[in-house]
């Protein structure tokens, strides 16, 4: 893929750190605010490289993660695993690397992702086995809706087993934003269902459910007995 002008990633981590203390600055004469917690705002300790768009198409993107561990930050990629050539060429791994998982099969994918590349599919199982060699924590992020991916339990083991990813997350979509242009109410899995979909997991593959959130309606799986306390080292 050719892009003409790619930004500097010594620039974006400046700006990501200058809108930071510009989106806070409105609450520094709040008289509810605490000044200790308003200073620590101000320096954040940690980058989730995600949100909009796919992270992994930034052909610099080796050179953004080592800009903001310069600087003490730890970092998150987020990737739908598309691109497992660009989690394989990274000159610098994250701290932890999410790969968010949508489906069980390449049927369902189909159905939800209605992807552009024709082996879209094939790509993903691609990053899937690549995580085994990642040496920072891995992730496979199960964002699971109600009549839509929340089944076959079984297919989503197999894929776990390939991956061997450091923690399993399966969470339950929520009603809200653009989404609900697109979904309902009745998509949102309550709690129970999401753990009974853990549990699920865990039979099939080994992995053990060492914490969960109702609130959330998130649930985290891992072969481990309790998470790994992450720093700009791992």
């Amino acid at each position: 893929m050719h892009f003409s002008k790619v930004d500097d990633p010594r620039e974006i981590v400046e700006d990501c750190l200058s809108a930071q203390r510009k989106i806070l600055s409105g609450y520094k004469v709040h008289a509810r605010v605490d000044k200790a917690q308003y200073a620590e705002a101000l320096s954040p300790k940690h980058a989730a490289i995600s949100l909009a768009g796919e992270p992994t198409l930034f052909p610099r993107l080796g050179e953004l993660i080592r800009e903001f561990h310069k600087r003490g930050l730890t970092t998150f990629l987020v990737t739908n695993g598309t691109l497992p050539e660009a989690i394989d060429r990274l000159e610098e791994e994250p701290t932890q690397l999410y790969v968010s998982l949508s489906a069980p099969d390449e049927e369902t994918f189909r159905e939800i992702c209605r992807p552009h590349l024709p082996n879209a599919w094939e790509r993903i199982n691609t990053t899937l086995e690549l995580l085994r060699s990642v040496k920072c924590p891995t992730v496979l992020r199960l964002t699971l809706a109600r009549n839509l991916n929340l089944k076959r339990p079984e297919r989503y083991s197999e894929l776990v087993e390939k991956a061997n990813p450091t923690y399993v997350e399966p969470k339950a979509y929520m009603f809200v934003g653009s989404s609900r242009l697109r979904l309902s109410f009745e998509n949102m899995p309550r709690h129970e269902e999401i753990r009974g979909f853990a549990e699920a997991i865990a039979e099939q593959t080994g992995y053990n459910i060492i914490d969960d959130c109702a609130d959330s309606r998130v649930v985290l799986l891992s072969r481990l007995s309790k998470p790994i306390k992450l720093s700009r080292s791992n």
